[in-house]
């Protein structure tokens, strides 16, 4: 088992049980609580109570997907603590994707002004991305994230076991983040990563550190988004839009596959405006062609997806905030694009996606 300590807690990868045990006996909380949506209530309670023999806990569930992670299901979260009469003694356990991490992190640092909580992720995505750096929140008026606060977890405990129950398409998903730390900080990460064919296959566990690092590094130099830690933010100022404009029709989608079209369009962006060299942008957009779906955005919809854009929270006045990247391996912070570039970007990723 391997060991990131941060300033204030630790994140545990690999054999996380016998560390977990020890945790929740030297606590010893009035009440453990544990935070499930429907899906990891079937294929993840299992394995965590077939590891944690003597858990005297609540489980408290809530439906799946992005579309719930909203102030209605906070609310039945804090009425379910109440009704289990949770105390400031108590310890809520987030078992599950980024959506429960982030949702249950914002629940338990808001009820009775804070209550501990830990995190178990249990898909790739929250392993490398949400599980580290106390960003917690809930989507409110479709804009993602906009209601929130930084609070840190008593401890992140990272078992690839649960891994087994993805597909390969929430693999894939979570490996853009992974593929997002390589981008914009470490290149020889980023040409690993390249490496791996089959992502069912994977020992993930190979890569799992190096990629939390980068994040470590970046959230510890910069913990409440003021200045590097924007760094983070690549591809996801367009990717974001594209996730929440199709959020809203019959065919929304993942997380890392909205992202993935982000990355296509701010490595066009980083190429017009900071120079990343055409050749890395080939390699760059070669690898996201090939392997991630391609959707086409209607020219038609632009002015909307803009619109999105506009409510980041990065934002600064009425330009948009992007990080871009000067060549693989090095982000560059706060670059402001124009609605005409970016709507050249957006024509890029059709061109590309319309070749596929």
């Amino acid at each position: 088992m391997q060991i990131l300590k941060l300033d204030t807690y630790s994140i545990f990868i690999g054999d996380i049980w016998k560390e977990l045990e020890q945790f929740l006996e030297k606590k010893q909380y009035a009440h453990v609580f544990i935070l499930v949506d429907e899906n990891t209530l079937e294929l993840c309670l299992p394995i965590f109570f077939d590891k944690i023999k003597n858990t005297n806990s609540e489980v408290i569930i809530v439906p799946p997907g992005e579309q719930f992670k909203n102030l209605e299901t906070c609310q039945h979260i804090w009425s379910e603590l109440m009704r289990l009469n949770a105390t400031r003694n108590s310890l809520l356990i987030n078992l599950g994707g980024g959506v429960i991490g982030d949702m249950g992190g914002f629940c338990a640092a808001t009820f009775k002004r804070g209550i501990d909580f830990i995190q178990i992720p249990t898909t790739l995505l929250s392993q490398v991305d949400s599980s580290i750096g106390g960003k917690l929140g809930i989507d409110f008026e479709n804009v993602k994230n906009s209601i929130g606060v930084f609070e840190n977890p008593q401890a992140v405990f990272i078992d690839p076991i649960f891994l087994k129950t993805l597909e390969e398409e929430e693999l894939r998903s979570g490996m853009t983040e992974m593929l997002k730390h390589g981008l914009i900080e470490d290149a020889t990460h980023w040409n690993q990563l390249l490496e791996i064919d089959d992502v069912s296959e994977t020992d993930w566990l190979k890569y799992l550190p190096t990629s939390l690092q980068v994040k470590q590094r970046i959230v510890e130099a910069d913990p409440f988004e003021k200045n590097i830690r924007k760094a983070l933010n690549y591809g996801h100022t367009i990717g974001h839009a594209v996730e929440t404009f199709f959020l809203e029709t019959p065919t929304p989608l993942r997380h890392g596959e909205a992202i993935a079209i982000g990355i296509i369009c701010e490595s066009y962006l980083s190429a017009q405006q900071v120079g990343l060299p055409e050749m890395e942008l080939n390699s760059i957009c070669d690898f996201f062609k090939l392997k991630y779906p391609q959707v086409h955005l209607e020219e038609k919809n632009f002015p909307t997806l803009i619109d999105w854009m506009r409510k980041d929270k990065k934002n600064v006045g009425a330009e948009i905030n992007f990080t871009l990247i000067k060549k693989i391996g090095e982000a560059v912070i706060n670059q402001t694009c124009g609605e005409e570039e970016i709507v050249e970007s957006l024509r890029f990723y059709n061109r590309l996606a319309d070749n596929s």
